[in-house]
């Protein structure tokens, strides 16, 4: 119910009266407590009727009233932020990864404090220790994955962490990545179908599990298919343009033979994409090539690029869901983790010289 005001109160001029739920009080004739209701989007738990709700809200634009969310913290003994931490903002999977994780925090109520770990251990370290002293109520990490003795302690603590992506096999934390071993091993397969019988993998960093597993996925199909493993042909050692890129160009001096490449991730595909234009080499008549990770450039290409595309959305909404898990039953420890399918999406970077089997042809797309 609105009450008379004993006094008429000044209007708010901006920036000379800091904005206050008191000052909303004062101007509105209502109670603190009513104010703080309605701006926190509890009007209709507490029954407040929606034209007290409407003039609250009125008065609190006029007002530029910014909530204290420090206060609001410190009284609900809750930061209502979790951390996020991925290695590269810049590079289109990862995007996708944050997008949809910001997206499912925010309809929990909460904030994300982004951090980018540029693929760098150290800085990955560092900005945990930054997330836990802002008291973030969890962290999504897409890590390095060049080495968990950082993320030892975390195990069974009292900060909840999911990793994503890259993960290690050996430390108990959840995690959710892909079927990285069948994605690469079904590109793989769908080049020796079309007939080709030497393919050079450009793979990324060493030793983080993304590319062990599509390194063996890649391998395991040579060997069911009885082609030989040429070491030769793996080549590279990270997951950038420049790799790609350098590595190619190289490959087409050392091995001329080789027509067609498995490129381990869309900035590989890239630049090794790159290195072919300025050889003159053609897509996919000289040279055919399959990308790991599928984004929305890759359909619009000039040869359109044949991709093993991951659900990074998926990934992204699945860790979500485990770090909330967590954040609201403290005592379920989460342990194991979701690999997800991959997608080959068919396009026309690959020349078949052979005639394709049909138990390998994955339904083509409609773009």
């Amino acid at each position: 119910m609105m009450h008379e005001k004993t006094s008429p109160q000044p209007p708010v001029v901006p920036g000379r009266i800091q904005p206050t739920l008191q000052r909303i009080a004062d101007l509105s004739g209502l109670s603190v407590t009513t104010i703080s209701r309605v701006l926190s989007g509890q009007a209709s738990r507490y029954r407040i009727s929606k034209q007290t709700e409407t003039t609250v809200r009125k008065l609190a634009k006029e007002s530029s009233f910014v909530p204290n969310q420090l206060a609001r913290s410190l009284r609900l003994k809750k930061t209502l932020t979790i951390g996020l931490v991925i290695p590269d903002i810049s590079n289109p999977f990862f995007a996708g990864i944050a997008h949809q994780v910001i997206v499912g925090t925010r309809k929990h109520g909460y904030s994300v404090i982004l951090c980018d770990s540029q693929d760098d251990t150290e800085l990955e370290v560092q900005e945990l220790v930054l997330l836990q002293s802002r008291s973030v109520e969890g962290v999504v990490l897409c890590p390095t994955g060049q080495s968990a003795e950082h993320l030892g302690s975390y195990v069974g603590g009292r900060l909840p962490i999911v990793l994503v992506d890259r993960f290690f096999p050996d430390l108990p934390l959840p995690y959710v990545s892909s079927d990285n071993v069948s994605g690469a091993k079904q590109a793989t397969e769908l080049l020796i179908a079309s007939g080709y019988r030497r393919i050079a993998c450009l793979q990324g960093l060493r030793g983080t599990s993304p590319n062990e597993s599509r390194v063996r996925g890649y391998r395991e199909a040579l060997t069911q298919h009885h082609l030989p493993i040429e070491e030769s042909l793996i080549v590279g050692d990270s997951f950038t343009e420049q790799s790609g890129y350098i590595e190619t160009k190289l490959l087409l001096r050392t091995e001329p033979g080789v027509r067609a490449l498995l490129a381990l991730s869309n900035l590989n595909a890239l630049g090794a994409i790159r290195a072919l234009a300025e050889e003159k080499r053609r897509i996919p008549d000289d040279v055919s090539i399959i990308s790991f990770d599928d984004t929305p450039y890759s359909s619009y290409l000039a040869t359109p690029l044949t991709t093993v595309a991951q659900a990074n959305s998926e990934m992204g909404e699945v860790a979500v869901k485990l770090l909330f898990d967590q954040i609201q039953s403290p005592q379920r420890q989460s342990k194991g983790g979701i690999l997800l399918p991959t997608t080959l999406v068919i396009r026309e970077s690959v020349k078949r010289l052979e005639t394709l089997p049909s138990n390998l042809l994955p339904q083509q797309p409609n773009n």
